[in-house]
């Protein structure tokens, strides 16, 4: 034991095994052993998931809280509302892209357009209006449909045909063999106000297929008889605007109030002309004018407009206007009347400039057309007139086409 550094070693080894023997022998304080530690998870996870179980009850008062106005319109409304899948025939022009080449009417039964007809599937939504099975929709979506399928909720589907269907305002019946269906409560479209809550159903991108049940998007009425103008043959007036999302494939759906009541049919979405997709406003025909176009519909399978006013218009331009003595081109003049025709009787003339009619302003003869669009004969058409400096009012009243009458 003379030896140092056996000394130093053995002064150095004795406490580190005293250690190790005391820390092997005693249990820490405080430390839980890994089973414990399992069971008291095991125990917080059920009481979490009965907790939940217990949330979905419908006599919790938490799950009651939740629900809401909308809430049960959604529920009160979504049975009723159907995708609908079509096969349509469009007529495609295909651009001859020699045509610059060949003008020389030689050519022409050789090279020039062609046009031609195909089938196209195309996509859209409707709303249920009777347990018997009629069927609200946009007349883009199934008017020139030549084979319909319905998709109602719960993933039935149920083969269409059309009863009628009327371009101008772009809405279409349709009709399927059931009973008892659910059908949606029609409201008023003249009391919608704006700021109030709305909920469009709908199809969009045809997800229905996927979930069986319409998609749901909310927003408010943000203004009401917004007049768009005519789009190819249709004509769009006293729309419906909202903000709630109306994609491709919600054509056709309803629009609805927090009552549950449908209001309007979804038809158009604002896209600045770029894309198809949502992007911040979408517009819906007011139900009190598709109510008054189905009925017809139902009656005699498509709306009968021979009716006429008896004169001829062009657009009013700055040179007119200032041979009139007009401040500004606005309106358009008379151009023509016809003998012994309403315009006649009601007294007016050619070179009369048509300001207003019914109270909206006249830039075009279409503005005066989107109006006759919703009339019969025997309506009123009331005009704001320019005439000598001066402006007076005209009631028109329509009448059928004398080749017409028998």
């Amino acid at each position: 034991m003379n030896n140092p550094y056996l000394r130093f070693f053995i002064i150095l080894t004795v406490p580190l095994l005293l250690g190790f023997g005391l820390g092997y022998i005693v249990k820490p304080i405080g430390v839980k052993p890994v089973n414990a530690a399992d069971t008291t998870f095991d125990q917080a996870f059920s009481q979490a998931a009965h907790t939940q179980d217990k949330a979905g009850q419908d006599d919790d008062p938490v799950h009651s809280s939740r629900q809401n106005a909308i809430t049960r319109a959604v529920a009160k409304v979504s049975p009723a509302v159907v995708g609908i899948n079509v096969i349509a025939v469009q007529q495609v022009t295909v651009r001859d892209p020699f045509a610059g080449f060949f003008n020389d009417p030689f050519f022409k039964p050789f090279f020039g357009d062609r046009t031609y007809k195909q089938e196209v599937k195309e996509l859209g939504s409707g709303f249920i209006i009777s347990p018997d099975g009629y069927i609200v929709t946009n007349d883009h979506v199934a008017g020139n449909a030549t084979d319909i399928t319905i998709t109602i909720s719960g993933g039935k589907q149920m083969k269409a045909k059309v009863v009628g269907t009327d371009p101008a305002t772009d809405i279409c019946l349709l009709k399927v063999d059931g009973k008892e269906l659910p059908y949606v409560t029609i409201g008023n479209s003249d009391e919608v106000m704006i700021g109030e809550w709305t909920i469009a159903f709908g199809n969009p991108f045809g997800l229905f297929e996927i979930n069986d049940k319409p998609t749901v998007t909310v927003g408010v009425i943000s203004a009401t008889g917004m007049k768009l103008g005519q789009l190819e043959n249709r004509y769009y007036r006293d729309m419906i605007e909202t903000d709630a999302a109306i994609n491709g494939g919600n054509s056709g759906g309803p629009l609805v109030n927090s009552n549950g009541e449908v209001i309007g049919m979804n038809t158009l979405i604002f896209t600045a002309g770029q894309t198809s997709t949502y992007i911040g406003y979408g517009f819906a025909i007011p139900i009190n004018k598709v109510k008054k176009v189905v009925i017809d519909l139902k009656k005699k399978g498509k709306i009968s407009r021979d009716i006429t006013a008896g004169f001829d218009v062009q657009p009013v331009d700055a040179r007119i206007a200032q041979y009139l003595g007009m401040k500004q081109p606005q309106g358009v003049i008379v151009s023509d009347i016809q003998a012994g025709g309403p315009a006649v009787v009601a007294g007016l003339k050619i070179g009369d400039v048509v300001l207003e009619v019914n109270g909206e302003k006249v830039n075009s003869d279409s503005d005066i057309l989107a109006v006759m669009v919703e009339a019969s004969p025997g309506d009123y058409l009331k005009f704001k007139v320019f005439r000598d400096h001066k402006t007076i009012d005209i009631s028109l009243k329509l009448e059928v086409p004398k080749k017409e009458r028998k």
